[in-house]
């Protein structure tokens, strides 16, 4: 662990401009209306202050590369496989069309753990996102590092079973069917060029998914959205996600929400139960 204390407390800051060319096309994305009065909808701060790194800086899986330089923001553990697998989101302050954002990011903190599938590494990164000199959203985001999955490990998730998603327990649900074009947009729009998302030989024989992988911050927007549509919008204080198992894309992917003002559970379910994300809300 030592190798890597050295890391926490490192941190980077990036700038971007939320034009209504770029706002709407993460309206369009998602089959979203324009906001009438320039205010977007919780969640477009994934798209803001994108990564940087130039082609020839990129990892075999698409991210940018890691060593042991000053410049390398994240540690270079020598496991190779990344996952985004958590958010704890504050939403501050609406983010209006036009804004001038400044994100912060900053390693809080690195745990190395023993798993069933081997050493796993975690990094808990503090963003701030700024717009226009007024702090919006506030979010940690834990990484997972892992060993690389051998070459004939089964491939992940396991096939759809026979069981179906109970929609009766649930207030409010809705299914969409997460397809190639729209994680090709969702990678477009933040600028993920992980290739689980659009590579799918890549996908099934280097990371052993059964299919292309749905972005985790794709699954909660649309969950975000599915809030937003029984709330209202910008009413979200507190959001928070966690993955759960890998959402394929072209398979239904159902969303779910239920609770009270005094919280809502939310969940992104495969179409036989199996749970993809869960989360939970305070307005």
């Amino acid at each position: 662990m030592n190798d890597f204390e050295a890391w926490i407390g490192r941190e980077q800051s990036d700038r971007d401009r939320l034009t209504p060319e770029h706002a709407f096309r993460w309206c369009a994305t998602f089959d979203l209306e324009r906001p009438g009065d320039g205010i977007m909808p919780q969640g477009i701060h994934f798209a803001l202050c994108t990564p940087q790194a130039r082609t020839d800086a990129l990892g075999e899986d698409g991210h940018p590369a890691r060593d042991g330089s000053a410049e390398s923001f994240l540690p270079p553990f020598p496991m190779p496989r990344r996952m985004w697998a958590s958010s704890a989101i504050q939403f501050l302050a609406p983010i209006a069309l036009g804004a001038a954002i400044k994100r912060t990011s900053r390693i809080v903190s690195i745990k190395e753990k023993e798993g069933g599938s081997g050493k796993l590494a975690f990094v808990d990164v503090e963003h701030e996102t700024v717009a226009n000199g007024a702090l919006s959203v506030r979010e940690t985001q834990t990484l997972v590092y892992r060993e690389a999955a051998a070459p004939d490990a089964p491939l992940a998730p396991a096939a759809p079973a026979d069981g179906t998603f109970d929609t009766s327990q649930w207030d409010a649900h809705r299914s969409i069917v997460p397809d190639p074009r729209l994680l090709f947009r969702y990678s477009a729009l933040t600028f993920n060029t992980h290739r689980i998302h659009y590579d799918a030989p890549y996908a099934r024989e280097v990371e052993r998914y059964r299919g292309l992988v749905v972005h985790g911050p794709l699954t909660a927007s649309l969950l975000l959205q599915l809030a937003a549509s029984k709330l209202g919008e910008n009413r979200l204080r507190r959001f928070e996600f966690r993955g759960v198992s890998p959402a394929i894309a072209g398979e239904p992917l159902i969303l779910a929400m239920r609770g009270d003002d005094a919280g809502y559970e939310l969940g992104a379910f495969a179409e036989d139960g199996r749970q993809v994300m869960k989360a939970a809300t305070e307005t």
